[in-house]
């Protein structure tokens, strides 16, 4: 039976560049090729995260990334003898690309770009790989725009010092054309493209933690095991100012820290993933420029630790996200979805608090249990908010009316035997002010939660203030309390009972005045310790099973509200601990 004749493709041709677009990178291009999904985080979600392979192609092209003579004219090259031109930067509004090429070489009429990689020569039939080639074709396309005469081009790997020459023929020009016009329809489609289906491109990716491809697949294909490729190991840490009258300055690559009638203490700035300032505290403005430009937040709390609000630079440019965060805020049918999810999740994780640390009762212990599973299932057929909210408040009242029986008798070291905790009683939740040292750490470790949810979602591209299930208010972060909600009993209450019953706060670290209780300087730099300590432990995830720290934990969880919010997956995953 003879071969049945194939149709063969037709390529799309891009829409027209609007006169106010800007102009893709030709770089864009050959992320493109490599992956479509890549090209669109990064051009049209302004998604960048930097990884050994992005720093060492910055360092490769330090050098001829200086500012050159200017590439001369078509006409001019014919009388002079093979010039050599550095960074040279041309446009096309036909083609809607802008080049910023390494090097251009001529020979008489005749221009040959040379584009500078990192790394060695691949042992290829074609020299390099797709996207390189295809990223070099454009640089000559662009230089043919202008006026010059291109055939060829040279791709130059800095490690094994080799020249690879790419012949710009039909074929390799039909693939560019493709792949432009691709790339610029993706950009105007406004649809994120889906994610590679395990592909060995992933684990090498910068942004494989922002585009968490294998979760993704995960719940498009329930089943599918993820890779650990989107947990990254942690470097850098807050740091934390609560010295009265403290002053925080640049010196270098370092931060000081000088205190009022004290020592100086530096930190590097490489080593800080945000600053933590507390009270009375003081930052000159060279310093916060610096933070700035490096995308570290800095935090204002009160001395009494309440959040007062985070200093970023021009913020994160993912207006894609915040639109899809907005309409689903202003649909009654999402927001209560998403908040019958996160309360009924709360729930379940204080029900979680109350097996692991009760030191009561086993009868006692079992109807807390089972009246907040009752509650937690009526989530499910909550109406409205405000039955929803009623929900929330009756299981926290059962909640802290049982908390008195997690916080238990202590190991006394000196006299070898359990002791009791009086000035650690605990009754019921009060604040604003809080009346007693529970209390008054409970409110803490939710401030410090806040912000760094606040500060999570920030970067991820949120609008912190503006939630589904808190109602907006000035000043309030209400995006931020409503995902943090399933995290307090995980995060914030753990913590406090680790570091009362581990002895880590101690009744004189309190100050009591008038109606309320707050922690000193030294009791609270413990307790800061506690709580960074508890985000820095591992878990294993239940859904995804790998292990990862609870900070980056609330990152991955972020980022995959965002996925439902895109529509990427069905539904929001909670984090539900056994």
């Amino acid at each position: 039976m003879p071969d049945t004749p194939q149709q063969g493709e037709l390529p799309l041709e891009a829409p027209p560049l609007p006169e106010d677009a800007p102009f893709l990178p030709t770089r864009m291009v050959n992320e493109y090729v490599y992956c479509p999904r890549l090209a669109y985080l990064e051009w049209v979600q302004g998604e960048w995260a930097e990884s050994a392979d992005t720093v060492a192609g910055t360092r490769t092209h330090r050098r001829v990334d200086r500012e050159d003579r200017p590439l001369p004219s078509p006409k001019e090259l014919a009388e002079q003898e093979r010039p050599r031109t550095r960074s040279v930067t041309l446009s096309s509004r036909r083609l809607g690309l802008v080049a910023r090429i390494d090097m251009v070489e001529s020979d008489g009429e005749i221009v040959v770009p040379v584009d500078y990689k990192r790394g060695k020569r691949p042992h290829l039939a074609a020299g390099a790989y797709e996207p390189e080639r295809v990223q070099l074709c454009v640089q000559g396309l662009l230089l043919e725009e202008n006026g010059y005469r291109c055939t060829e081009g040279v791709l130059y790997f800095a490690e094994s010092r080799e020249r690879v020459r790419v012949v710009f023929d039909e074929e390799l020009r039909q693939a560019t054309r493709g792949a432009i016009g691709g790339l610029r329809l993706v950009a105007a489609g406004g649809r994120i493209p889906a994610p590679l289906s395990d592909s060995p491109k992933c684990p090498r990716c910068s942004l494989v933690g922002i585009c968490l491809p294998d979760e993704v697949n995960h719940f498009r294909r329930m089943g599918t095991t993820p890779r650990p490729i989107a947990v990254r190991h942690e470097e850098m840490l807050p740091l934390y100012v609560q010295a009265n009258n403290a002053r925080l300055a640049k010196k270098g690559e370092t931060i000081t820290i000088t205190e009022e009638d004290g020592p100086t203490t530096t930190a590097r700035l490489i080593d800080v993933s945000q600053v933590v300032l507390m009270g009375n505290v003081r930052m000159t403005t060279p310093c916060l420029h610096e933070l700035m430009r490096r995308e570290i937040p800095v935090t204002w709390h009160s001395y009494g630790g309440w959040f007062l609000g985070h200093t970023v630079g021009l913020g994160h440019k993912n207006v894609e996200l915040r639109e899809a965060q907005y309409r689903a805020s202003f649909s009654p049918a999402i927001s209560l979805g998403v908040a019958r999810s996160l309360v009924a999740a709360k729930i379940r994780n204080s029900r979680t608090m109350i097996r692991r640390n009760w030191r009561g009762e086993e009868r006692d212990r079992d109807l807390v249990l089972n009246t907040l599973r009752r509650l937690a299932d009526r989530t499910r057929h909550a109406a409205d908010a405000g039955t929803l909210l009623g929900l929330e408040g009756e299981a926290a009242a059962v909640y802290f009316r049982a908390f008195a029986g997690l916080l238990g008798p202590r190991a006394d070291a000196d006299a070898g035997e359990a002791t009791a905790l009086p000035a650690f009683r605990f009754d019921r939740r009060n604040r604003r002010p809080p009346t007693d040292p529970v209390n008054a750490l409970l409110s803490f470790a939710y401030a410090m939660l806040t912000r760094s949810f606040s500060v999570t979602l920030s970067a991820i591209g949120f609008d912190v203030y503006r939630g589904v299930y808190h109602q907006p208010r000035y000043g309030r972060p209400a995006l931020a309390l409503d995902l943090m909600e399933p995290f307090r009993p995980i995060v914030a209450d753990s913590t406090v009972l680790q570091a009362i019953n581990n002895g880590e706060v101690r009744p004189d670290d309190f100050l009591h005045g008038g109606a309320g209780t707050a922690l000193k300087p030294v009791g609270r730099k413990r307790f800061i310790a506690a709580f960074e300590r508890r985000l820095a432990q591992e878990t294993t995830h239940p859904v995804f099973g790998y292990r990862l720290s609870m900070r980056r934990l609330i990152e991955v969880q972020g980022r995959l509200f965002g996925r439902f919010l895109m529509g990427e997956i069905k539904d929001y995953p909670q984090y539900l601990p056994r």
